[in-house]
């Protein structure tokens, strides 16, 4: 690797040496492997100023530039997925760039992302100082537990007063194409681990015994054939989705003691984590007297109404692009889950067809791009007056 100052000179306004010099970091959550410490000094050089934050094992950071308003929020994460048993044909972590294509991994999901919205940040600062604020709230912990990353990040800044008017998330929302789609929504998910108790016996004798297998079964039954809803007007249907039912059980002429399964559910704005999990009790209760239910709800159903800033996000990707994206709620949770309970959200970055596989990759001219309308969108929305 260069020298940390020729990396953060050069970085500050060109994304592919930026996005190379972070996959460079093999940081495989929770590792950080100098990822933050390279950011930092970047986000420093610029102006900003920058607060180390560290939860648990977690490397995380805040910087801000401008003290006023309008004040707009990029947020991402550099931590990675491991590598995988997977081949690569390059390696993993080697930054590799070979014909306009930049290999490694985090290279979509999302150190490519977090490189684009620093050097468009760089650019724009480069030509006059902020009407207003630019944050960044870059975490260390999404691919892992997101326990001691975003969610902390977001106490601390209650507690600061740190509170964006807008915040956009770097993830990689474009199925093939860049341009295609704006996350605005993400559904909530609960995980439930489901233990059934009865009585071991002869299978020959079952009157002498209490099938907990039978009666996992039937609650199986019961919320899988249950229809949550018909989905609204921003989400598609929720769905009840069975993971795995374990009895471990070797022998074939015995009646086990305990089954057990589990299961998640994927929700939208018609439903809640708690009234959710009140209905997995009833049901639950209703044919297994004796059974442990635990669930745990990762993250609640939300959605950013088209307003003023998306709108002025749409217009940059049209010009720099000349698609319209669609707005999406889809696909799994991500960190804009915790940011929604403190601003307005949604979420925009790379084409992720290969994010977290072998090879992971981004295009050179797409990175360039997503810079370019990162950039438009800055100077749009810092140009808007919303004293």
């Amino acid at each position: 690797m260069d020298q940390p100052g020729q990396v953060a000179e050069l970085a500050a306004t060109d994304p592919v040496a930026l996005a190379a010099a972070l996959i460079r970091c093999p940081s495989v959550t929770p590792a950080d492997a100098g990822a933050q410490a390279l950011l930092a000094q970047v986000l420093e050089r610029l102006g900003c100023r920058v607060r180390r934050l560290r939860f648990g094992v977690v490397e995380n950071l805040y910087a801000r530039i401008g003290q006023g308003r309008p004040h707009l929020c990029f947020a991402g994460h550099t931590d990675v997925v491991p590598p995988g048993g997977a081949a690569w044909r390059l390696p993993p972590f080697a930054a590799t760039l070979e014909d306009g294509v930049l290999y490694g991994r985090g290279a979509c999901d999302m150190k490519g992302g977090v490189a684009a919205f620093i050097a468009a940040a760089a650019r724009h600062l480069a030509h006059a100082p902020p009407a207003g604020s630019l944050s960044f709230l870059i975490t260390g912990d999404e691919e892992g537990e997101a326990r001691d990353g975003t969610a902390r990040v977001l106490d601390w800044m209650r507690a600061e007063g740190e509170v964006p008017d807008f915040c956009l998330v770097a993830e990689p929302t474009n199925p093939a194409f860049l341009g295609e789609m704006i996350k605005i929504g993400r559904r909530g998910s609960l995980n439930a681990r489901l233990s059934v108790r009865g009585v071991q016996g002869h299978a020959a004798y079952p009157h002498r015994a209490d099938n907990p297998v039978h009666r996992l079964i039937t609650i199986l039954a019961a919320l899988t054939g249950t229809v949550l809803d018909q989905g609204s007007d921003r989400f598609e249907r929720s769905s009840l989705q069975v993971t795995s039912i374990d009895v471990g059980n070797p022998a074939s002429n015995v009646i086990p003691a305990e089954a057990r399964a589990a299961f998640n559910i994927r929700f939208n704005d018609r439903h809640d984590g708690a009234t959710l999990e009140a209905w997995l009790r009833e049901v639950c209760a209703a044919h297994a007297p004796d059974h442990t239910l635990d669930t745990a709800v990762s993250g609640e159903a939300f959605v950013t109404e088209p307003g003023e800033a998306l709108g002025l996000l749409q217009a940059a990707i049209r010009a720099e692009t000349g698609r319209d994206p669609a707005l999406d709620t889809g696909g799994g949770t991500s960190d804009a889950r915790f940011i929604a309970k403190l601003c307005p959200v949604a979420e925009f970055g790379l084409v992720g067809a290969s994010m977290h596989k072998a090879d992971e990759h981004v295009r050179v001219d797409e990175l360039e791009a997503l810079t370019r309308i990162f950039g438009r969108f800055i100077a749009g929305f810092l140009a808007a007056d919303r004293a």
